[in-house]
């Protein structure tokens, strides 16, 4: 019954299969991973892994920003809420996308940390290699262990539109080998994504349950500088979802949610100038939570 908190962390040298020419170029439409997670943008280079990469030049640079991050994000929390036991949370780009040497290292080294009693880590569909799903069912024997997977939706005509380098079946076959191995699947759904309607959204939530996820996390699509959807937004190509629209497929999609299925996150977003739409994603964090918290009462339902 102890609270655990996350520790993100955003090391130098991971990137995705589809930056670098693997499966796609350019990534994400809607991504700059600098833009949700700080420590990222403090720690670029020019170095990137891959699973074909025979060595790892750049270990000891992602061991210190390891050791600086989770240490730094432990304090804090100790102090400020009593937190004694972490979560460490590989965060930004595809973090299972590197030599099996390497994430070896890296995950146990992040076990190693004082309080920490596992791990969740941020990743594709199309990235996690048997070698490496073993290795994490093995890990989850003596630790709690999740893989985060970016599900954003069921349909492949939005994931080609996004530029996601796989589709919906890649997924739900990752999540249920995932499953089988023991380990528990933590599901990313974006709200709001180019060409989906209200129904085609819920309908990608109802996927996701009944795939397996022992949790979910909604976030509403938002419009960043630098970004390829930023270019279709400015040629009038894409409208960002509005508030209203997204409280009333998020109230849907968690009434729609088993009981067993937990709730990590119902909202994100982006309080500085790299935000371009929807204007509301940029409101704090309280105040975003204080809309969905009306608009499930209003449901008679709560959080």
């Amino acid at each position: 019954g102890e609270r655990v908190h996350k520790v993100p962390v955003g090391l130098s040298g991971f990137t995705c299969p589809n930056i670098d020419g693997t499966v796609a170029k350019g990534g994400c439409t809607f991504c700059l991973n600098e833009s949700f997670s700080p420590n990222l943008a403090q720690n670029a280079g020019k170095t990137f892994l891959n699973l074909r990469s025979d060595s790892n030049p750049i270990l000891d640079k992602q061991l210190s920003e390891l050791h600086e991050q989770v240490t730094r994000t432990q304090e804090y929390f100790r102090r400020k809420e009593g937190v004694r036991r972490f979560l460490v949370y590989f965060q930004a780009f595809t973090n299972t996308y590197a030599p099996f040497e390497t994430l070896q290292t890296l995950y146990e080294r992040a076990l190693h940390y004082p309080g920490v009693v596992g791990l969740s880590i941020g990743t594709r569909s199309d990235s996690v290699t048997d070698e490496t799903l073993e290795y994490l069912a093995e890990l989850s024997k003596t630790h709690e262990i999740w893989i985060e997977y970016g599900i954003q939706s069921i349909y492949d005509e939005t994931l080609r539109r996004i530029n996601r380098g796989h589709d919906a079946l890649n997924v739900e076959a990752a999540i249920k080998k995932a499953k089988a191995a023991g380990l528990k699947v933590c599901g990313h759904l974006i709200f709001g994504l180019p060409g989906e309607d209200r129904e085609m959204m819920l309908n990608s939530a109802k996927a996701a349950y009944d795939w397996g996820i022992d949790s979910v996390k909604y976030h509403p699509l938002y419009v960043v500088k630098q970004t390829l959807l930023a270019n279709e937004y400015k040629r009038g190509e894409f409208t960002p979802i509005t508030r209203e629209e997204y409280l009333e497929v998020l109230v849907e999609a968690l009434r729609l949610k088993p009981d067993p299925v937990s709730i990590q996150r119902v909202t994100a977003g982006i309080e500085d100038e790299t935000l371009l739409a929807p204007a509301w994603c940029g409101e704090s964090k309280n105040r975003q939570m204080a809309a969905i918290r009306q608009a499930l009462a209003r449901a008679g339902m709560c959080l």
